[in-house]
């Protein structure tokens, strides 16, 4: 069973989008293994320099790559990453569950993105649109594509 795992800066505290996650991660767990890590964001002053984001991007970076896996895929989800329709996202999922991959590291950022170390150390950048969401609507969409590749690898009826 392929281990999924969440890393994403910052937390979720509206109950509906809390149990919108949990709605995903219960369906999720006939296909494979949910980890979902917050990581805490640096704490930043209003209207931060581009050094201070930097600064900010860099500690987060090093975050959330301590939780990442030793040898599985690391996805970087970010705006200049590639677009995948629905179908080509569960075919991306099928060809790492073949391919042996134990894990797959799903990362979202902060409102400020990703550091440059994340990126690089990813083995796919992707966008879920060019238009920008906050993260944590990002994750209940991740959420949901995740689940809608599985139930296209399975032949479920969830993607009709």
């Amino acid at each position: 069973m392929l281990n999924i795992n969440i890393i994403s800066v910052g937390k979720i505290k509206e109950d509906y989008l809390r149990a919108a996650c949990d709605e995903y991660a219960k369906r999720l767990s006939a296909f494979c293994k949910l980890r979902i890590t917050e990581i805490e964001p640096y704490r930043l002053p209003d209207n931060p320099g581009p050094a201070l984001i930097e600064k900010a991007l860099s500690e987060e970076g090093k975050k959330v790559l301590s939780q990442t896996g030793k040898n599985g895929c690391i996805v970087a989800m970010c705006i200049e990453g590639e677009k995948f329709s629905s179908e080509e996202f569960s075919k991306k999922m099928e060809e790492l569950m073949i391919s042996g991959t134990g894990s797959v590291d799903f990362i979202i950022g902060s409102s400020f993105g990703l550091s440059e170390e994340v990126k690089k150390k990813a083995s796919v950048r992707m966008s879920m649109s060019s238009m920008t969401f906050p993260h944590r609507i990002a994750r209940v969409m991740l959420l949901e594509q995740i689940y809608r590749a599985f139930s296209i690898i399975n032949g479920g009826k969830y993607h009709k």
